[in-house]
């Protein structure tokens, strides 16, 4: 339970009558924790995150929030809605400091770091990584859709995470995946199918309706079939390095369903993938499936589940290879940028009435935050 301190402050009187917030912590404990914010481990569009030690052995990872465009009002419902958010497989906000001018979120560590690291067979990676086995994969992948399924089906609102990445998909030391970063995530009513709101999320992710006026949960559903692909594959879904004709992952994956030769996607086709051939195939068909350029036949991600764990079949029937979109992605920032996001936020799952200002964007965990 949160104690109020003896202080004539305003913003510790209304963060004492605030229920249901997180564990709060004083600037002091995390600058000890952190040892004056020594060891830097990741970087974001919304701030910069250390690596901290509770007195109690527990290792977290601090995020100082550097851009303060919200009032603490609006600051404390984003922390109270995120808080309120509780799965396996995403990252666990523990607590918060809020002081004057200071805005800190305190996240569990993952120590395995971000997925990019791992799955992405050209990227430098430090000597202790190795390449990622494909039971671990399949299992990271499920993860993955079961902490999408439970944003998008199981809240108290649909929340709609809007930037569904590699970098944002982080592992714990037992390679457990968790997704992070909802600074850009919208809500929705539970008896709304689409919503309102200005593009946004990262180039290659982006779902091609977005150029349309209204999106629905399938946004996400798309983001995470690049990232699928991405998973079985091997390698990122552009790589400006490549010629033009396998430089688009996705524009590859069209021209190979072509010539029926899925395989050919594959970066580095072991004999661990060989062995598991047909498991391979059915993640990239899933992947497929996922991708469609009509959002209304991409499944929703508790039949992703389902089809996982062995209940339901791909419907391939359903299956068009040919993605219109596959070299229209829009660029609205340099590879691995987020683009900058709106003015306000829906984040108010739990907000009493009082509480429900326009909120900013701000909490979410930066794609390497606990690398």
């Amino acid at each position: 339970m949160i104690r109020r301190r003896n202080s004539i402050d305003d913003d510790d009187e209304f963060i004492g009558q605030i229920p249901g917030l997180p564990m709060r912590f004083s600037y002091e404990e995390l600058r000890l924790a952190t040892e004056e914010f020594k060891e830097k481990i990741g970087d974001g569009g919304f701030g910069t995150v250390f690596k901290g030690k509770l007195g109690d052995g527990t290792e977290i990872a601090v995020k100082r929030l550097d851009k303060l465009s919200q009032g603490m009002k609006e600051f404390l419902a984003e922390v109270r809605s995120i808080g309120s958010v509780h799965h396996f497989n995403l990252v666990k906000l523990i607590g918060f400091c809020a002081e004057k001018n200071c805005r800190l979120l305190v996240y569990e560590l993952m120590k395995n770091g971000s997925l990019d690291n791992w799955i992405f067979s050209t990227d430098k990676r430090p000597s202790s990584h190795h390449q990622l086995n494909w039971q671990t994969r399949k299992k990271i992948v499920l993860d993955i859709v079961k902490g999408l399924a439970y944003l998008h089906e199981e809240c108290h609102q649909k929340i709609i995470h809007l930037d569904i990445k590699p970098q944002n998909i982080l592992l714990d030391e037992n390679f457990n995946a968790k997704v992070s970063d909802f600074g850009l995530c919208k809500l929705m009513e539970r008896d709304v199918s689409q919503i309102q709101t200005t593009m946004r999320g990262t180039p290659g992710y982006i779902a091609p309706e977005w150029r349309l006026p209204r999106i629905t949960i399938k946004v996400d559903i798309y983001s995470f079939g690049i990232v699928l692909l991405e998973i079985v594959c091997g390698r990122k879904n552009f790589d400006g390095t490549r010629s033009n004709s396998s430089s688009h992952l996705l524009k590859l994956l069209q021209d190979k369903a072509m010539e029926n030769k899925f395989l050919d996607l594959i970066e580095n086709y072991d004999e661990e993938m060989m062995n598991h051939e047909e498991e391979v195939l059915r993640m990239i068909k899933i992947a497929a499936w996922c991708l469609q350029d009509d959002h209304t036949r991409r499944p929703t991600m508790s039949v992703v589940v389902k089809v996982l764990e062995g209940v339901m079949e791909v419907e391939e029937e359903s299956i068009s290879y040919c993605f219109s979109h596959a070299l229209a992605h829009p660029v609205l920032a340099p590879p691995d940028k987020v683009s900058e996001p709106p003015q306000a936020s829906l984040l108010h799952i739990y907000h009493s009435p009082s509480l429900r200002p326009q909120l900013t964007f701000g909490l979410g965990a930066s794609s390497s935050s606990f690398t």
